[in-house]
């Protein structure tokens, strides 16, 4: 008799996976994986997995299912719910250190696509350390900004207090509901109830 475990696999299977023909070489390959939208126990985003990595969390009584798709995954014996988003069922605690890769697609994202010196929605951004690297600054979320060319030239190498130039907002790391917005094709409707300020994020 197979195993549920064996079940799930041939579930799985079924959809995100499909066998690489050309070669012959029983490898598999990507085919449009499904996403699933990750919140954690205090129902906070997380971010975004696979349905196979959200199959194996539910199952291993990691996770319970909020939402799930009218159609199941289903095996020879066993019909398994298709989770859309899933809830951890234990409080995954953050570290404050534990911070994305700096990109200037999403600094730009973050600071609303304009200079966060002059306010200007410049078609000509960049990417400024607040405290210059020559002057220590380091490439972290808090002293990275988004910042017109003009605004850039004219503050140079020097630090703030020496130019007389002020910050419109506190540079911060950016949430996950900006990283989701950035890195999901599309929103999928179900998923905007757990996901605050969604369409805010990326506008």
């Amino acid at each position: 008799m197979r195993s549920q475990g064996a079940d799930l696999r041939v579930a799985l299977e079924e959809n995100p996976w499909k066998r690489a023909g050309a070669g012959g070489n029983g490898c598999y390959a990507a085919r449009a994986v499904e996403r699933v939208l990750v919140l954690n126990a205090s129902y906070e985003p997380l971010n975004v997995c696979s349905l196979r990595r959200a199959h194996v969390l539910v199952w291993k009584g990691k996770a319970e299912v909020l939402e799930s798709h009218a159609r199941p995954l289903r095996s020879a014996t066993t019909n398994f719910a298709r989770p859309n988003v899933i809830r951890l069922k234990t409080y995954v605690r953050v570290p404050r250190g534990a911070t994305r890769r700096i990109s200037r697609r999403v600094l730009f994202a973050r600071d609303g696509w304009e200079c966060a010196y002059c306010g200007s929605g410049s078609n000509r951004l960049t990417l400024d350390h607040v405290v210059p690297r020559s002057r220590g600054g380091t490439s972290v979320w808090e002293n990275v900004v988004a910042s017109c060319a003009p605004c850039n030239h004219s503050k140079g190498d020097r630090l703030l207090e020496e130019t007389g130039m002020t910050l419109r907002t506190t540079p911060r790391p950016p949430t996950p509901v900006l990283f989701i917005r950035l890195t999901t094709e599309q929103i999928p409707d179900i998923w905007r109830t757990y996901l605050p300020g969604v369409e805010a994020a990326a506008a």
